[in-house]
């Protein structure tokens, strides 16, 4: 099988801090996303992106593969070390769309498990199947259906594997937050014999958005406010999910102040959560002379110490 090179995947170094890692997959998510993006293989990038970071962003199934990533330089056909088992915690039948790097990796003795239940005789029901569903923030605000390819990995009585790729239109209920599954009956693997198909469970996975983090349904947004508007007050433009709306910072305002914006949140089941506005005060980084000397001016004549407590 071929060897993933999920640092090179992601365009990061292979001592990158997670940070690293999440900003970059931000990025290539969002551009190759197939419902905004115009590359042709888009949907194959996207998929290798969240296949890289699924693994990257996990401290167990990072620190396994930075032990076989070794052995792939070694040709172009890779396999793993003999005995080699994953410790990492991969749930069966999540990851239908990832490459056989990572079925083989993370979960090999899973899917020969089910291998051999599947090709046994007899009547049984089919799988339960798994798969991820990204969504980007601005999609859960709509009710529109959205297409979702997915394949089935199915055997024949005499083991054959002959996988079912399947199209569903499926209408995420508003509300739905990370992580969260959705279950379509009988759209599962097929079942053996008369036997009923098992289910599709949809996991829901939130693109990670380069403006707003997520807590729950509210989102905050880091807010740069110079100096003199968080000492003299100023009214700002900010962009919401929803739009742009006008923000009213009062005079002396602090860095790390949050200021709630009341339903510019995600949806939730009962209307909107919020939005919250951290403000971070910013200091150019250079400065004319005579900005200079009003600085200079305003250090000799204020009398405030932010380290007065210091002194106590």
């Amino acid at each position: 099988m071929e060897f993933k090179d999920y640092y090179k995947i992601l365009g990061v170094n292979a001592d990158a801090d997670l940070k690293t890692i999440k900003t970059a997959y931000r990025k290539l998510a969002r551009t190759y996303h197939p419902d905004v993006s115009e590359h042709d293989d888009a949907e194959k990038k996207f998929k290798e992106v969240a296949e890289a970071y699924e693994v990257l962003s996990d401290d167990t199934k990072r620190s396994e593969y930075d032990q076989l990533r070794q052995y792939g330089s070694q040709g172009p056909q890779f396999e793993p070390p003999p005995g080699w088992q994953s410790q990492a915690n991969s749930r069966a039948g999540q990851h239908n769309d990832f490459s056989d790097f990572f079925e083989n990796i993370f979960g090999g003795a899973r899917a020969q498990g089910a291998h051999q239940n599947q090709s046994g005789f007899g009547g049984q029901r089919g799988r339960d199947i798994e798969v991820e569903m990204p969504l980007f923030l601005e999609d859960t605000l709509s009710d529109a259906a959205r297409a979702i390819e997915y394949s089935l990995p199915h055997y024949t009585e005499q083991g054959q594997r002959e996988d079912i790729h399947k199209t569903l239109k499926v209408k995420i209920p508003a509300g739905v937050n990370d992580g969260e599954r959705i279950r379509l009956k009988g759209q599962g693997g097929p079942g053996v014999g008369n036997s009923p198909a098992g289910d599709l469970y949809l996991r829901i996975r939130l693109i990670p958005h380069p403006l707003y983090d997520l807590s729950g349904h509210d989102l905050s947004i880091v807010v740069p406010v110079t100096p003199w508007e968080a000492a003299l007050g100023t009214t700002l433009t900010v962009p919401t999910l929803h739009g742009r709306i006008k923000l009213t910072i009062k005079a002396n305002s602090q860095s790390g102040q949050r200021l709630r914006i009341k339903g510019k949140g995600l949806r939730t089941r009962n209307g909107n959560a919020d939005l919250f506005a951290v403000l971070k005060i910013v200091i150019p980084e250079t400065a004319s002379d005579q900005e200079q000397e009003l600085w200079r001016n305003l250090a000799t004549q204020s009398n405030f110490n932010p380290r007065q407590e210091w002194e106590a």
